[in-house]
């Protein structure tokens, strides 16, 4: 998939570990950036964003949220996809509310693992397409065992993301200093990172303050998605159910379409 950039860049892998971590000072240039919460197996249209962009910030450094999807999902039926039901991953906190999702724990790893791998396989197990999706589980074993949730959770984004033939590059918010304010953050990091966009979903249009963007030079990309078809649940249930439904090849065709037409709004921004 290729980028017309505002930089030169290289060739990253999102299979890697975070460059930040090894080369802070010396990110890999996009022009599209996405800064979002590690999410436990994302719905589709959460992956698509990130698929759309050159680098996905991993914002790790901000308050865990029990009634978001930072250590659980929505599964659907594979012949329904309004059945639907939790699958969630049990969470300690040890800083009660004000704990940071990088800090958040799983309660009983051993079990956790066994659960969410049976109850992926009891909803999806059936599809023709089950055999290249079990392979996204087994990167996701060394994460249960570092004990932490956001591990997993972007573990399990970063194997669908490989699945689907994504080549961006993967880093995380507490890699970079920021300053405070929701959107002073987001334009500090989209900066660090020598991005020329921020990629901002229809949520994120609500409360954005475009005033940090502007004085950094950097352009705000509203992220859309069709609203019919496979796309029409993309927003409630895990993206496993469009992988399974239709397989990783026909997902990674609407995914790369409307990659395609963010760029070109991106490019004209």
């Amino acid at each position: 998939m290729s980028r017309r950039t505002c930089m030169t860049r290289t060739n990253p892998s999102s299979a890697t570990a975070s460059p930040a971590v090894s080369s802070p000072d010396v990110p890999v240039p996009g022009r599209l950036c996405a800064i979002h919460q590690p999410n436990l197996f994302p719905r589709l249209t959460t992956l698509a964003k990130l698929f759309a962009a050159d680098t996905w910030i991993v914002l790790d450094d901000v308050q865990f949220t029990r009634r978001d999807y930072q250590h659980r999902a929505r599964l659907a039926a594979l012949g329904d996809p309004q059945a639907s039901r939790w699958m969630s991953i049990p969470t300690y906190l040890p800083q009660g509310r004000q704990t940071l999702i990088r800090d958040a724990l799983i309660v009983d790893p051993d079990l956790a693992l066994r659960r969410t791998a049976s109850m992926l396989q009891q909803y999806y197990g059936a599809s023709l397409h089950w055999p290249a999706l079990a392979q996204v589980l087994e990167p996701m074993a060394a994460a249960f065992g570092s004990n932490r949730t956001a591990a997993v959770a972007e573990s399990s984004t970063r194997a669908l993301l490989d699945l689907l033939g994504w080549k961006g590059q993967i880093l995380r918010s507490s890699d970079f200093r920021a300053r405070p304010g929701r959107s002073q953050r987001l334009a500090d990091l989209t900066t660090a990172v020598g991005a020329c966009s921020y990629l901002c979903g229809t949520g994120g249009m609500k409360y954005l303050d475009v005033a940090p963007f502007m004085t950094q030079g950097i352009a705000i990309t509203p992220f859309l998605t069709p609203p019919a078809g496979v796309w029409a649940s993309g927003h409630r249930i895990t993206v496993m159910w469009a992988l399974a439904t239709l397989g990783p090849t026909a997902v990674a065709g609407r995914l790369q379409a409307v990659a395609a037409a963010q760029t070109a709004l991106a490019t004209t921004a």
